[in-house]
């Protein structure tokens, strides 16, 4: 019998047996004292956590599904995206490193590199956003020890060839780590691709529901994790209880949300490609866009959230067409159920290379509304648009 996929185990895990009468999710323990029967195993560990500071049960059954999720021999948590990046980085470079990522990284992950790791010594290098594995690999220095992987990259939706660039990485002694949050460790599983470290924003699809933050970060190796773990113990980061349960929650249905969302994205997309206010429509799954072909052979779906270039325009026009909208929020993140506009030209220019677009920058995040109603609301913004010249 051939393993069950994603959407099976996902639940499975939930009403597997032979732990007795118990609800389907795990109990809420908000706990920081933990009390013992026994003072001689006060400090003993295999007895269960020590502390509050531990994960109790929510977050160690999230912590199992997702490692089976991303193929993990383990995984940990801590409280948002961002320090699901900064935390493998933190422990992974020492004085004298350097890292090398893409030009188009997650702004905050920038601000890191370049204001928290620099101030310790650590460098930080930037490819070309639409850099090849062979121009990646010549970017390599003596000092780089990451390589810090977005596919695709935030705002233009850049694809690398991840698993050429994890070989060769590994050859060098050089360790990757990607962000995984756009395929959810669902679409794409870094690890079986030869990365060192998959880390997601459990915060958008995982969680769901736009109503907590908390990062995750999947190891093969259990030497790298251990070095993550005890920075994690140093830093003294751990999830809420309520958090991880309502994470593991939305993970359950983490499988039907992101297929529906992407065909809602498709559908969108295909609509903005026809239009003659758009110049082009950014995102990998959309046959003759950017990425496509490698989409294609890596890529078992897609994330819901794309990149929009309009025909020249200004920010009051943007700004116009945002406001004329009525089902999608104006509101940052993604990956929620519900649909969210943001403008981002301003952001290009944090890149040392800004790609020369035609016109203004939108960004998309399709939820799980009608996407006929949201193709009519997307009109309703496209005669703003026009009206704003």
């Amino acid at each position: 019998m051939s393993e069950p996929g994603a959407r099976t185990r996902l639940i499975a895990a939930a009403t597997r047996r032979g732990a007795g009468r118990r609800p389907v999710s795990p109990p809420v323990e908000r706990a920081s004292t933990l009390l013992n029967d026994d003072p001689a195993r006060m400090r003993d560990a295999g007895a269960g956590p020590v502390y509050g500071v531990e994960d109790l049960s929510a977050a160690r059954e999230l912590r199992a599904a997702l490692a089976d999720l991303e193929g993990a021999a383990d995984v940990r948590l801590v409280p948002s995206g961002l320090a699901a990046v900064t935390v493998p980085l933190t422990a992974l470079v020492r004085p004298g490193d350097a890292v090398l990522t893409t030009d188009a990284v997650y702004g905050p992950t920038r601000r890191f590199l370049t204001r928290h790791l620099k101030a310790w010594d650590v460098a930080a290098a930037f490819h070309a956003a639409d850099a090849d594995v062979a121009d990646i690999l010549a970017a390599l220095t003596g000092r780089t020890r990451v390589l810090l992987i977005e596919s695709p990259a935030s705002l233009t939706f850049d694809l690398v060839d991840v698993a050429a660039l994890a070989a060769a990485c590994r050859a060098r002694g050089v360790l990757t780590v990607m962000d995984n949050t756009w395929a959810a460790g669902l679409a794409f599983r870094p690890l079986a691709h030869g990365v060192d470290v998959s880390v997601q924003a459990v915060t958008k699809y995982a969680a769901g529901h736009s109503d907590l933050l908390m990062g995750s970060i999947a190891v093969a190796d259990p030497a790298v994790g251990g070095r993550i773990a005890q920075t994690i113990e140093d830093l003294g980061w751990r999830v809420s209880p309520d958090d991880a349960w309502l994470a593991l929650r939305g993970l359950r249905t983490l499988p039907l949300r992101y297929a529906e969302q992407a065909r809602s994205a498709l559908t969108v997309a295909e609509w903005f490609k026809a239009r003659p206010e758009v110049a082009e429509v950014l995102y990998p799954a959309l046959p003759g866009a950017p990425g496509h072909a490698l989409w294609r052979r890596d890529y078992a779906g897609a994330a819901s959230i794309l990149g929009v270039v309009m025909k020249g325009g200004s920010e009051p026009a943007a700004h116009a067409l945002m406001s004329a909208l009525e089902l999608f929020g104006l509101g940052y993140s993604w990956g929620g159920f519900e649909s969210l506009i943001t403008h981002e030209t301003g952001q290009l220019a944090l890149r040392r290379s800004p790609p020369a677009l035609e016109g203004e920058l939108l960004r998309l995040h399709v939820g799980l509304e009608d996407p006929a109603d949201l193709i009519a609301d997307l009109e309703r913004g496209l005669a703003a648009w026009r009206a704003a010249g």
